[in-house]
């Protein structure tokens, strides 16, 4: 990947352009971090990016950004600019071109994300980035006050920033962080969503959420955070464990997890039962929640009589006509009293036995 960025700054070169690799992916290299976030700043405008390179994509062109897959890699190339007045605390409402690198630079977020990379692997730091770095610290490029003014998204980039890579926030960031938080109310609940997510993967989930408190960010992103969190394997955990706002928008599978998860952790414990109905996977996550060894989640679901419906010694239809049931309806609720017998080691899944059961707690039906 490095090495195609840097044949990539050379095309623009030779092309008669400035190019630099801009940002994340400059910043997690004097990190000595990988990165999959390639960025490239360059004072070719859209249509002259398009020009070179005619796979080009424009999605963004309104604000200087296009999309290019380079021999496989993914690259975000913007065009110089500056940023006129925020109109929706996201996004300006005006750009205008420039074939300035510092103006460019100048209307970054944190100053540790204005490192350049030339098409010599050389780094330009205009913006002090590489002291900050040094220093472990998150510096807003400019007034820390004006920058979370014009994009509330600024606050949870910078708490999500200090998590993942265990630096701390200066104290103007910190007092603007106070003054603006409001703004979050009106941010998309799919961006708090993404950058929230990034805080509850990381392995210093715990500074974020501490973050998140020290600041009082509850209301103003719908979570609750009066309690502790404990880390888990996967960011779902953590979202179980916050009771997000019903605006929060995931995925049919993310809120299946969601609501099995917290039934076990409110249960409080996890039975054989547990394991088979709702799986290993949401069993594993409550077992972290609720300090439990997890790993023995596995050994018992291999232990299982049954691992799943089909697995019983008689299916639906043997039952109907077994019991001669008019009311068909029944059927479902006596399978699931069956499957738990069976789960528990209350009765022995086998046709004979399971034909006692029937005739012994059914039969008047």
């Amino acid at each position: 990947m490095f090495d195609k960025a840097l044949e990539l700054l050379k095309i623009f070169n030779d092309n008669g352009y400035e190019a630099y690799l801009v940002g994340g992916f400059v910043r997690d290299y004097v990190l000595g971090k990988k990165s999959a976030d390639v960025d490239v700043c360059t004072n070719a405008t859209p249509k002259q990016i398009q020009e070179i390179f005619k796979e080009v994509r424009l999605p963004f062109e309104q604000y200087g950004s296009v999309h290019l897959n380079y021999k496989k890699v993914n690259f975000e190339i913007t065009t110089y600019r500056m940023d006129f007045e925020y109109e929706d605390k996201r996004k300006p409402s005006k750009i205008m071109y420039t074939d300035k690198l510092i103006i460019d630079l100048k209307r970054r977020d944190f100053t540790m994300n204005t490192l350049c990379m030339d098409l010599n692997g050389k780094i330009i730091d205009l913006l002090d980035g590489i002291k900050d770095i040094k220093d472990k610290m998150i510096r807003v490029v400019g007034s820390a006050d004006k920058r979370l003014k014009e994009d509330s998204l600024r606050i949870l980039r910078a708490i999500r920033f200090a998590t993942e890579l265990n630096f701390s926030l200066d104290d103007g960031l910190k007092e603007a962080i106070f003054t603006y938080r409001g703004n979050l109310k009106g941010l998309s609940y799919y961006r708090k969503k993404q950058e929230l997510n990034r805080i509850f993967s990381s392995p210093n989930v715990n500074l974020g959420m501490d973050l998140l408190r020290y600041f009082g960010l509850s209301d103003y992103l719908g979570i609750d955070l009066s309690r502790k969190v404990v880390r888990t394997n996967d960011p779902i955990g953590i979202w179980a464990q916050v009771s997000p706002d019903d605006k929060y928008q995931f995925t049919s599978n993310e809120k299946t997890y969601l609501k099995a998860i917290k039934k076990v952790v409110n249960d409080g414990n996890i039975s054989d039962w547990e394991i088979y109905r709702e799986g290993t996977y949401v069993c594993y996550i409550a077992a972290q929640i609720l300090k439990i060894d997890e790993v023995n989640i596995y050994d018992h679901f291999d232990s299982l009589p049954i691992k799943k419906t089909s697995d019983l010694a008689m299916n639906g239809k043997q039952i109907i006509d077994y019991l001669e049931l008019n009311d068909k309806s029944l059927v479902k609720k006596i399978i699931n009293d069956i499957e738990r017998k069976v789960v528990l080691k209350k009765l022995v899944n086998s046709e004979d036995d399971i034909k006692k059961y029937l005739l012994n707690n059914y039969s008047n039906l």
